[in-house]
């Protein structure tokens, strides 16, 4: 299915998005997910010509496309002289380079466009090299054999470019800039261990806010320590890890950190990236999950944040189940939410918007037990 597109620039390469909901898909709303690929894609700020939502009900491990649907894309690139393709699923290399002989266009996929948005986002040293060297391993595996162009490859999803072959200076220049890359993750991984350290001995316990993408962790980490953490609608708008001291009273202090939020179909390479910084939660004494209640979507979330942090080993850990937004149900929804979420405990509802609407989980951690 084909929907109308957005304006173009005359200057830039024609761009098909497909958005694919495949059987393995965790979000059981296909919906819901074509709607968060779109998110992404404008939270690129990328300007696309086409677009196609399709459902699949195989893979194929050659081509990603059974032969049917493969042969839809192709005509569809043909007749509308498409040259470049965003896909909304991670790709093997092996199944990139044969999209891009058969569609013969160029075939980014789920793992590049995060990449693309990650690397905006991130703002601390420590997020730019963790994204740098995430960047570098990807390319690795798409450059080596493909004959491809650098331009082509290492270049942004939208731009056109010079062709600098990579086939002479590939793997020298990989190696190179990690072992770079490497050297400055482990400088601002010992500062970060020292601060770590220096932390557990002053016994202040260490609250971590987690949850999916734009649920509202930096919005209320602004709201209990004031600070001003940068807050906005859209996915991934902060990637750094932030850490605020809040005073509970009766010298009660405790440290409040916001983590990256997650998302539906997350490449592993990405949380491999992020694990340095995602090891903090492995010190919290204590998880609040931050969950968009407005979203419909919220019980798939809260599925996809679960199966991260067991594949991230904290899934013990004590937590809290903040369900956010609430401000923007209707009284009847609030009820209905209410109803819903009786056997997940312990958990609040808040907002953002005041004090009085985080009061519930300030309370909670007033009376919680911390165990240093």
């Amino acid at each position: 299915m084909a929907r109308p597109a957005t304006p173009t620039d005359s200057m830039r390469p024609r761009i098909l998005i497909v958005g694919i909901y495949a059987p393995y898909n965790r979000l059981k709303s296909a919906e819901h997910y074509y709607d968060e690929f779109l998110s992404l894609i404008e939270t690129l700020g990328l300007k696309y010509d086409e677009s196609m939502f399709l459902k699949l009900r195989n893979t194929d491990k050659n081509t990603f496309f059974t032969k049917g649907k493969l042969q839809e894309v192709a005509d569809f690139c043909n007749e509308h002289k498409i040259e470049e393709v965003i896909i909304s699923e991670v790709l093997t290399p092996l199944q990139e380079r044969n999209l891009e002989d058969f569609f013969n266009c160029v075939v980014y996929d789920r793992t590049k466009l995060i990449l693309e948005i990650f690397r905006n986002a991130a703002i601390s040293s420590e997020s730019k090299v963790q994204i740098e060297m995430a960047e570098i391993e990807f390319l690795k595996t798409r450059v080596f054999g493909k004959g491809v162009h650098l331009a082509q490859q290492a270049g942004y999803i939208g731009g056109k470019g010079p062709g600098e072959t990579l086939a002479e200076v590939a793997k020298q220049e990989f190696g190179e800039k990690l072992r770079q890359a490497q050297k400055k993750l482990d400088t601002l991984q010992r500062a970060r261990d020292t601060q770590r350290k220096q932390r557990l001995e002053s016994k202040i316990p260490l609250v971590c806010l987690i949850g999916y993408t734009n649920a509202g962790k930096s919005s209320l980490i602004n709201r209990l320590t004031k600070s001003d953490v940068l807050a906005e609608d859209k996915l991934f708008a902060t990637l750094d890890t932030t850490t605020r001291e809040l005073y509970l009273g009766k010298d009660k202090n405790i440290l409040v950190s916001d983590t990256v939020g997650f998302i539906s179909e997350l490449p592993p390479k990405l949380i491999e990236a992020f694990k340095s910084t995602l090891d903090e939660l492995r010190f919290a004494a204590l998880l609040v999950q931050v969950i968009d209640a407005s979203n419909p979507a919220w019980p798939d979330h809260l599925k996809v944040v679960h199966q991260i942090l067991e594949d991230l080993g904290v899934q013990d850990k004590p937590m809290i189940y903040a369900f956010n937004k609430v401000d923007k149900l209707s009284d009847e929804e609030v009820e209905k939410l209410k109803h819903d979420v009786e056997q997940i405990n312990p958990h609040v509802l808040i907002n953002t918007r005041s004090k009085e609407g985080v009061a519930d989980l300030v309370a909670f951690m007033i009376a919680h037990n911390f165990k240093a």
